[in-house]
């Protein structure tokens, strides 16, 4: 298994309905500042504006490779400040812990991308630039934007991570909900999947589980600002 048994245990918690809504229901109505609300309606916008409003295997695709680049900045973000703070054991565990927080989630998003570039080839075929080089263009700049605002401000970063990850967990939700039979119909088959260690008998089970990643994603960005 590539990862902690932990979170998929609460993953799998989640397919329930009932404890998915309260599992999301503390973070729900939470308000972040204005620097990434501005900044998360900017990401969410362009990405719109290029793939469309409706969630697709494309437009997944597309997310997937964004989503992860925070998590990789994150890491690089605490080591320089582990330069600063390492004579400080409390600031140093403090810092480590997020460490944690965002491999894990760094490895997860990973996950959820090449598995989605699978589907999505069988699916449809589209041009590199789209598929490639939009997504490419814009995790450079998001990878740079999230380093410097999390050594600038920690908890605006969690923030414009919370909003991007809670406009993910909607978009699959809307997709799940609308495509749940002939998602039901369509294999995950996937060696990355195998490897990975999450078992999916079909696409519909897939897509619920990184619904659920990313609402866990979206309440531990916040519960790292409350710690």
């Amino acid at each position: 298994m590539r990862h902690d048994a932990e979170p998929e245990v609460l993953n799998t918690s989640l397919n329930d309905e009932t404890a998915l809504r309260e599992y999301a229901r503390p973070y729900d109505t939470y308000r972040p500042g204005l620097v990434p609300r501005v900044l998360g309606w900017f990401l969410v916008a362009c990405g719109d504006l290029v793939y469309g409003k409706k969630p697709s295997y494309l437009k997944f695709r597309s997310v997937e490779v964004i989503a992860r680049v925070p998590y990789q900045s994150w890491e690089s973000a605490v080591y320089t400040l582990l330069t600063l703070f390492y004579s400080s054991e409390e600031r140093a565990m403090e810092l480590c812990k997020l460490s944690r927080f965002a491999n894990l989630a760094k490895d997860n998003e990973t996950m959820h991308v090449v598995v989605i570039s699978q589907f999505e080839k069988r699916d449809r075929k589209h041009g590199v630039f789209l598929r490639t080089v939009i997504p490419m263009i814009f995790a450079f700049f998001y990878y740079w934007a999230a380093y410097w605002l999390y050594l600038i401000s920690r908890r605006a970063a969690l923030e414009l991570n919370y909003l991007f990850e809670q406009h993910a967990f909607a978009q699959y939700s809307e997709f799940v909900e609308k495509n749940a039979d002939a998602l039901k119909a369509k294999s995950a088959e996937s060696a990355y999947l195998a490897w990975y260690g999450r078992p999916c008998a079909n696409q519909y089970e897939f897509f619920r589980s990184v619904r659920n990643d990313e609402l866990i994603h979206r309440n531990r960005s916040i519960e790292e600002i409350e710690r």
